[in-house]
């Protein structure tokens, strides 16, 4: 409920602080003093559109803040979760208004934007007058009214998840269908592809390998004669290895007779003839190195240049090709198996639309149901109001094109305010009086289906006087029961009713300077404010003695 709120210099009221009871309040004075003033500034806290001229003349802004408490599973809350504000279970809502136009939001002292305060807005007070274009009148909020009368949650969320199912049924099928149809303009093109690359059969890191290879032959041409040479000078007709190995040996036959001197020579000439030897090794393994045949570069060229182009043409890489032949190949594949994977994929679809018919079906039967339910409690309460004449209804329509997570039903609630007349929206229909009385009727019966915590009744007494205003004040005293409930009235008979009251008044401080004043009246208070009402300015015995029976419950 809103238990707290305070104005600070909005048009006439300077300063203001309001502690809010549960129940139901009445706010009551003359006309002009400045009620609906008050519900101005509480709609402007709650997101309503600001305006410079909402400023106390004077003053550079004003201020309006609202304390709300609030059970712990409260949707505001969601809300304030879903918006990254903290909370920690309380809601302090603020909004300044500059006298240069611009407003600002606060939640928890946390600035909002003034789209999160008009989320918050209508789950926290509903305001409900004789020219009220918003809340029961809406036809957009009928539907949920209606569910939220029947309370059949489980069947909506039954149907929510099933129109969810057959959305991602249709959409699956959809785009497998796209896939096919784009598939269908490429076959010819689509199968050369896989059968060039099957015939090319290229192998991962084959690329690489291929051009070392080659790199490896074009050189060996290169250095082929060379090689050669040497193979001729170490291990030719003209190599020195005989010579070298004849003279060791004649040297080493005459060893013994100048071993000294002749030593050091044999000794070189043997490393002589074995570095010889090894050096004619490696040019014999080189020379096996680079035998190949012609052919053979021949063959790497081409497989190297056929695999560059297929990586050119398919726009990938040479180690992307067998991934590319692989894609290419499903989709060839899944060109050939299209009938059946879009068979099952329609199927899918018939299934899921015809789950969600028969569950919307079902919520269709429970809307009419609980349309039949509430015109009757609604009917029940317009003889008292002086509508005892008029029709009220709720009509389900089913639209079978309409497959929405709430169903295919639109509701709408009709009105007929006399025989013979057309029914027709209550807006359109209902004359301002009637309107609020068939309004009031709807909250009485909707009170505890998804209304919010504070409900804000402006003069919707209007008008009504005797009986018809009596019937509004007990209705309204029920509705206190179970929310709170706010009441600018002018009928005694309502004020009556009431567990709390603030009168309004407006004092002139100079001849350049007015305020609105509110006063919580105690019991004495209460009866010459009644009085008051019954009578006008002067209060007479016999206006306090009919007060007293009012306030005491009776009728006059």
């Amino acid at each position: 409920m809103l238990s707290y709120l305070s104005v600070r210099d909005i048009v006439l009221i300077e300063r203001l602080d309001l502690d809010l009871d549960a129940g139901m309040t009445v706010l009551t004075g003359e006309t002009g003093a400045g009620k609906s003033i008050l519900l101005d500034a509480l709609a402007l806290v709650l997101g309503a559109r600001g305006d410079a001229g909402l400023v106390r003349a004077g003053c550079k802004s004003g201020e309006v803040r609202a304390v709300f408490e609030l059970p712990t599973d409260h949707p505001a809350f969601a809300r304030l979760d879903e918006a990254s504000v903290s909370h920690d279970g309380e809601l302090i809502i603020r909004r300044v208004q500059s006298a240069d136009g611009r407003a600002r939001g606060y939640v928890n002292d946390q600035p909002v934007s003034m789209a999160l305060l008009q989320a918050l807005g209508p789950l926290l007070v509903e305001i409900h007058g004789q020219h009220d274009d918003r809340a029961l009148v809406d036809p957009a909020t009928h539907r949920a009214l209606l569910d939220a009368y029947a309370g059949h949650y489980g069947l909506l969320d039954d149907v929510a998840k099933a129109s969810d199912a057959l959305r991602r049924a249709e959409r699956a099928a959809e785009e497998h269908r796209a896939k096919l149809e784009e598939a269908a303009r490429e076959a010819d093109y689509l199968r050369a592809s896989v059968d060039e690359l099957t015939s090319l059969a290229p192998e991962p890191g084959e690329e690489e390998a291929l051009a070392e290879r080659r790199a490896l032959m074009m050189q060996a041409e290169k250095i082929a004669s060379d090689i050669q040479e040497a193979h001729e000078a170490v291990s030719g007709s003209a190599a020195p290895t005989p010579v070298l190995a004849s003279l060791m040996r004649r040297l080493e036959r005459k060893g013994p007779e100048s071993e000294a001197l002749l030593a050091p020579i044999i000794d070189a000439l043997g490393r002589s003839l074995d570095a010889l030897g090894d050096a004619g090794t490696e040019i014999d393994r080189a020379m096996q190195a680079l035998e190949f045949d012609p052919r053979e570069l021949n063959d790497t060229e081409e497989r190297l240049f056929a695999l560059r182009a297929a990586a050119r043409k398919f726009q990938v890489i040479c180690d992307g090709l067998p991934q590319k032949a692989a894609e290419l190949a499903d989709q060839l594949e899944a060109l050939d198996s299209s009938a059946d994977t879009m068979q099952a994929l329609e199927k899918a679809v018939a299934d899921a639309e015809a789950q969600y018919r028969s569950l919307a079906a079902s919520l269709t039967d429970a809307r009419q149901s609980a349309a039949a339910h509430l015109a009757q409690a609604v009917q029940a309460e317009l003889p008292d109001l002086k509508l005892g004449q008029a029709r009220f209804s709720a009509d389900v329509a089913t639209d079978p094109e309409l497959r929405s997570p709430q169903g295919a039903d639109t509701v709408a609630f009709i009105v007929q305010t006399n025989p013979g007349t057309r029914p027709g929206p209550m807006m359109k229909v209902a004359s301002g009086g009637e309107l609020s009385r068939f309004l009031l009727a709807l909250k009485v019966v909707l009170a505890d289906k998804g209304s919010a915590p504070t409900l804000v009744f402006d003069e919707i007494d209007t008008g009504a006087g005797g009986a018809v205003a009596e019937a509004i004040g007990m209705r309204l005293a029920r509705l206190a029961e179970r929310v709170q409930v706010l009441s600018v009235t002018h009928a005694p008979q309502v004020a009556a009713r009431a567990h709390g009251h603030l009168s309004i008044a407006k004092a002139v401080q100079a001849p350049d300077q007015t305020r609105t004043d509110v006063t919580r009246l105690d019991e004495p208070g209460r009866l010459e404010e009644v009085a008051r009402m019954l009578s006008g300015a002067t209060i007479t015995d016999e206006a306090r003695a009919a007060a007293g029976r009012l306030l005491q419950g009776e009728r006059v």
